[in-house]
């Protein structure tokens, strides 16, 4: 029995190479696993390059070899280690066992071995092969395949692997339910059938991370979900990993790892935590600066400029003159402005019965409304005799020694949302500093 050159495959036949010894030989050399394998004697007949880069021996060296003992194995352990590998021969399926093995340079390496016996033409026992790896690498695969079945079974995040065209291949349960699917029915589905808004933001980082690798930090995501109960906007903190193939030699893109958590009620409540402390912060402001005006009326628009920023685009102040209402102040119609005393303003509004602001009046507190989407919704500003870009309306009655004395409402614009009922808070807030300018002004000598 001969070995063939560099290759540690033999020919059983005679000392001339069969057919395909030389493909067999480059394949036991492309295995990522250590291989050796013995005849039936014990004699090693083959042994590739990763055995050879494990334990240091070539396979000039090892092939012809009685087993380890003397070499590959220390002396008191040659015996043992040998009977185990030896008795796969005639067990059946794999025997897996853990040696000690030495390397040439005499250092020892822990080797985790797969072994099985080999049956010649006539079905006897002709020998053992031997699969083997360095213990921590193989623990380190199965660290990796327990950590993606975890990650993909009952992880508290969202995870999904999205291939190249930006289609997810693999989602796990988390991310199922974030997304409105099953684990199954998401898979291969462009991105924007799942979401209404922010689709192009999540397409845009997954094509940063195939073209530029995974980013340094997480990002928040704002998006739209389309559901069976309608559309949900959430927060999703993600981080992106990108994947490449560990078999080529040149990094090879195959999708991005996209991790998520949803943190929409922690932003939620960070969100309004800050807008309660910026309107605190300009109310302070306002009664600062109305603490220094010489006229009421001007301490009164000065609450309504500082209570504009950051929530409204027009605000009008409507007082009570008899039974009817009249314009006392407003910012420009067309333009950022001012809240302005309006000249003129003895004229009562022709405000037709049901209007928010007379409604305002009635039950001494505040009224919101909406235009929607109603046919006609165009003209609902100026039916109210509101500039015309208004959508979003609300009115706050203005009450002092327990007197009602008008009205102040606010505006939006079509890009703002709608006003609710914590904006209702603070307008009321706004509206009682405003009263007491009213009241002062209307009660101090020569006021009307």
């Amino acid at each position: 029995m001969s070995a063939s050159r560099g290759s540690g495959i033999t020919d059983a036949l005679g000392p001339e190479p069969v057919p395909g010894a030389e493909l067999l030989a480059a394949l036991l050399d492309g295995m990522d696993a250590a291989l050796c394998a013995f005849d039936a004697g014990g004699a090693i007949t083959h042994w590739n390059r990763e055995a050879e880069r494990i334990l240091g021996w070539s396979a000039e060296e090892a092939v012809g070899r009685p087993g380890f003992a003397g070499w590959a194995v220390r002396p008191a352990d040659a015996g043992e280690v040998q009977e185990r590998l030896m008795a796969a021969m005639d067990a059946p399926g794999r025997q897996v066992h853990e040696f000690a093995l030495l390397r040439k340079d005499g250092g020892r390496v822990l080797v985790r071995t797969q072994s099985a016996g080999v049956r010649g033409a006539d079905g006897k026992p002709a020998g053992v092969y031997c699969a083997f790896s360095e213990v921590h690498a193989q623990i380190d695969l199965e660290r990796s395949i327990a950590l993606s079945e975890a990650l993909f079974a009952d992880a508290s995040w969202g995870v999904v692997l999205v291939d190249v065209d930006l289609r997810p291949t693999v989602v796990n349960a988390y991310a199922a339910r974030a997304l409105g699917g099953g684990r199954t029915t998401l898979l291969g589905r462009p991105l924007g059938e799942l979401l209404t808004q922010g689709v192009e933001d999540l397409e845009g980082a997954l094509e940063h991370v195939l073209a530029e690798g995974t980013p340094p930090a997480p990002a928040d995501l704002w998006v739209t979900l389309r559901t069976a109960e309608g559309e949900r906007r959430r927060c999703w903190r993600s981080g992106f990993l990108q994947l490449t193939s560990p078999l080529t030699e040149e990094p090879v893109p195959l999708g991005v790892g996209w991790l998520f958590q949803d943190v929409t009620t922690e932003r939620l409540a960070a969100q309004e935590a800050d807008r309660v402390r910026f309107r605190s912060n300009q109310l302070h402001r306002a009664s600062r600066s109305a603490s220094e005006c010489e006229d009421p009326m001007e301490a009164a628009t000065s609450y309504l400029d500082y209570a504009l920023a950051g929530f409204a685009d027009h605000a009008l102040m409507d007082l009570l003159a008899g039974e009817r209402l009249v314009r006392a102040a407003a910012t420009p119609p067309d333009a950022p402005g001012p809240c302005l005393p309006v000249a003129g303003g003895s004229i009562p509004l022709r405000y037709a019965p049901g209007h928010p602001a007379l409604q305002a009046v009635d039950r001494a507190g505040s009224v919101r409304v909406s235009a929607g989407t109603a046919p006609g919704s165009g003209s609902w500003a100026a039916d109210r005799r509101w500039p015309g870009d208004s959508v979003h309306a609300l009115c706050a009655v203005l009450r002092s020694r327990g007197r009602t004395l008008g009205v102040v409402t606010f505006l939006r614009v079509a890009d703002r949302s709608p006003f609710e009922r914590p904006d209702a808070a603070y307008a009321e807030s706004v509206a009682v500093r405003v009263a007491a300018a009213v009241d002062l002004s209307q009660a101090l000598p020569g006021s009307r």
